[in-house]
């Protein structure tokens, strides 16, 4: 079979077109020795591209970004943001570049995206690279939401440099070749609005319409719409990663997508005890994006993208801000109703159940998982069996045995259904220790271990033999998981 160069590959450059003020023409830097370390196959075939082609000479050169096709125009992205509460009016891609946009064969719009790709005029002192572990720390658990159904930017590649990453020690590089959606955030509008450029601020949330929100642009008011249905895609998002203990880490506005995709996997991590204080990330010294408090902080995002479009949404600022207030106000309740029904379904509830039956037997769960600290995916998965009439595995989480008791007899006399819990209770996760294993093998260039756990996740919720490990909470001598931005 022939395989067409890298170079004739297809890239649009829609974005830097439109919003020139937003890109910043750039090229990565030389990577001495490209070696590829992770290839998605399955996603090169969803966008059209041969996976030959990508593990070719050229097709690795491409994935640094030092092949650039022919037509294409990489760009740095410019933009604000908010960093655990501070505004920084110019960040931007520091040590990552939009290569492009492709066009899949549904016809659909992603962006080609690099990440270590060198330093850029937006590193603010960094030195634009990343490292090995942190990169693939990324590709597993993107993958592992995307096969959980949680709106994610996916991971197309990981290729290993050959240049040296210094850090807390010296350690091997990589590029992290990812898909999106797009890689517009919150940060993107603050950045517009910081310029005070109003006429800035309407192209670009035309453009976010047209690319994410079309339904918006028919609208009686169109900007309005817009914000609306951002408020409800990070609502959804937001509930989900709630659903199965999912800890972003930095959950600063540059990192908050407008298509409602979850971006930027740095101190990330999965609960195993479920505790609502949970912190991973080794930079949030006051919890600001503790498991719990994550709700709460998308609606404090939010809140800045609606400061960011006032002008957009009438001439009066005024009347502006209480139509801002009362778009926002959706958010609670969009909220509340996404991780209700979610629960139900963990729970295996029928539908139809009143509110003042769901709403203290959730409520009760939840005290009764916090006091025990519970293993969140394991629990719920042993609560597939207790419907089925296996109590042990669940109850033996527990230490208020008599609590744990009256609150199953509850919810079993409602008729729960263990198989259809089977199908939103994940079995595998991606484990904070199996993934610490992958990535320490994968630094040492062993692959092994990062293959193994790639196949477990990529079916989480069915059961398979020889895969016992990966639905294990980690040893007691692993200790409290600690995680890092990577840069």
């Amino acid at each position: 079979m022939s395989i067409a160069p890298a170079s004739t590959l297809a890239l649009g450059d829609r974005f830097a077109r439109e919003l020139p003020e937003l890109a910043m023409d750039w090229k990565a830097e030389e990577a001495p020795s490209p070696t590829l370390l992770a290839l998605n196959e399955p996603l090169a075939a969803e966008l059209g591209l041969d996976p030959d082609l990508l593990r070719s000479d050229d097709g690795l050169r491409l994935l640094v970004g030092n092949l650039v096709p022919d037509g294409a125009h990489p760009v740095a992205q410019v933009y604000a943001g908010h960093q655990f509460g501070g505004f920084s009016p110019r960040l931007g891609d520091g040590r990552a570049l939009l290569l492009g946009e492709l066009t899949a064969p549904d016809g659909t719009l992603r962006d080609l995206h690099l990440k270590g790709s060198g330093r850029t005029p937006l590193a603010r002192g960094g030195d634009g690279l990343a490292a090995v572990g942190p990169m693939l720390r990324e590709y597993v658990v993107s993958e592992a939401m995307h096969a959980l159904g949680i709106p994610t930017t996916r991971s197309l590649a990981v290729v290993a440099t050959g240049r040296a990453v210094r850090r807390e020690t010296v350690l091997p590089g990589a590029v992290l070749a990812r898909v999106a959606s797009s890689h517009l955030r919150v940060g993107s509008f603050q950045y517009a609005a910081a310029q005070g450029d109003v006429e800035l601020t309407r192209r670009l949330a035309g453009h976010a319409i047209a690319r994410h929100h079309p339904a918006a642009a028919q609208a009686e008011a169109p900007y309005l719409a817009f914000f609306e249905s951002v408020v409800a895609a990070q609502a959804s998002l937001v509930a989900q990663w709630m659903l199965v203990g999912f800890v972003h880490g930095v959950m600063n506005t540059d990192n908050m997508t407008i298509s409602g995709e979850t971006i930027d996997y740095g101190p990330c991590a999965f609960l195993e005890a479920f505790d609502p204080a949970t912190v991973f990330s080794s930079i949030d010294e006051t919890g600001r994006y503790a498991y719990g408090n994550q709700p709460l902080v998308a609606e404090w995002n939010l809140a800045r993208l609606a400061e960011a479009i006032l002008p957009l949404l009438h001439d009066d600022q005024e009347q502006a801000v209480a139509i801002a207030v009362e778009a926002l106000g959706t958010f609670r309740p969009a909220y509340s109703g996404a991780w209700t029904r979610g629960m139900q379904a963990k729970l295996g509830l029928p539908e139809g159940l009143a509110d003042e039956v769901v709403t203290p037997l959730l409520g009760d769960l939840v005290e009764l998982m916090k006091s025990s600290r519970v293993d969140h995916t394991g629990f719920f998965r042993a609560l597939g069996a207790a419907a089925r009439g296996d109590v042990e595995p669940a109850r033996g989480q527990v230490l208020d045995l008599a609590a744990f008791d009256a609150w199953a007899e509850r919810w079993r006399a409602l008729g729960p259904d263990g198989d259809a819990m089977d199908r939103v209770n994940p079995v595998y996760l991606a484990r904070n220790h199996l993934v610490e294993e992958a990535l320490v093998a994968g630094t040492d260039g062993d692959l092994a271990p990062l293959e193994r756990l790639l196949e477990a996740l990529s079916a989480p919720y069915d059961v398979r033999p020889g895969l016992e490990r990966y639905a294990e909470p980690a040893p007691e001598d692993f200790g409290h998981y600690t995680t890092y931005c990577g840069t």
